[in-house]
């Protein structure tokens, strides 16, 4: 009764019922998995609880990954959002805290996979940031991140949430897409404006690769996190606003898996294209291979 296969359905099911999708998506899942809506509340808790801990960790100045590529820059970012940044001190924290739960991942951190470890700090970092200063509760963001993960689910299923079958648009695009969705609906934007925010942030990135170097997850992708969070606030508040997207939530998922679909390889994870084929990239692979083989060689 609660299934939804795509947007258009999930917009249906919203407005039949008068619920979000947040409720819609926990509907669903109590009715799919046959678990109380108890237990999935739990398993969610426990989702924003190590989400949580992995913003703190990483905006701590500590957090260095094994390879040396990554580590502080979510630190520095979120000193500088106190000051008076041009993006304004809540977006740039936003993107600072992104940027803090995937240097968390490439050191080796626990971190909650939404939708992907690559992609990994946009819906903590824009959720958590929000949070006390719009007065956001903690069951309030439990019932966002069922939000975000019907938007994810309906991607994944229509589309891709993987880098290396579509770029980066599957992973960073999917999960501002997510986060935009979950915010529209925290700032009681109906399912539909929930829907507008979830195709604007998905378009704003359309056709990005997925090129990292040395074949890390930690440049460009911590970086890109920090943009996905930006991307997810722009498009709640358009959509929050009354803009609409041009072209329908499913029509722009489709988009994105036939622009995934035109790739080459070489722009899908596999660091053979994009920044990972750039002069500085290779010269960077080549120092971590030697450190590899010869463990004494330092620096």
């Amino acid at each position: 009764m609660y299934e939804f296969h795509d947007g258009a359905a999930l917009l249906e099911l919203c407005t039949s019922e008068g619920i979000p999708i947040s409720k819609a998506m926990l509907l669903r899942e109590e009715a799919l998995s046959e678990t109380s809506s108890e237990a999935l509340l739990r398993e969610m808790r426990e989702n924003l609880t190590t989400m949580k801990q992995a913003v703190e960790r990483g905006l701590s100045d500590s957090v260095r990954s094994l390879s040396g590529l990554s580590g502080g820059d979510a630190n520095r970012l979120y000193e500088y959002s106190k000051a008076a940044p041009l993006l304004g001190s809540e977006a740039c924290a936003a993107a600072a805290a992104s940027m803090a739960v995937v240097e968390v991942n490439a050191a080796m951190g626990c971190i909650v996979a939404s939708p992907t470890a690559g992609a990994c700090g946009i819906l903590p970092g824009v959720l958590l940031t929000l949070a006390p200063k719009r007065g956001w509760s903690d069951e309030a963001l439990v019932q966002a991140l069922f939000c975000a993960g019907a938007i994810g689910l309906l991607i994944a299923r229509h589309a891709s949430i993987s880098g290396a079958d579509a770029g980066c648009q599957a992973e960073t695009g999917s999960a501002a897409s997510m986060a935009a969705a979950a915010v529209a609906e925290l700032s009681s934007g109906t399912p539909q404006m929930c829907l507008h925010a979830a195709a604007i942030a998905l378009k704003n990135v359309l056709g990005l690769v997925c090129d990292p170097v040395c074949g890390l997850v930690e440049s460009p992708c911590i970086k890109r996190n920090a943009l996905g969070a930006v991307n997810a606030l722009l498009a709640a508040d358009l959509a929050l606003s009354g803009v609409k997207s041009l072209i329908p939530f499913d029509e722009v998922v489709e988009a994105m898996r036939s622009v995934g679909v035109l790739m080459r390889p070489e722009l899908r994870e596999t660091a053979l294209g994009g920044l990972a084929a750039t002069p500085t990239a290779k010269r960077l692979t080549n120092t971590l291979f030697a450190k590899r083989e010869n463990p004494y060689i330092k620096g």
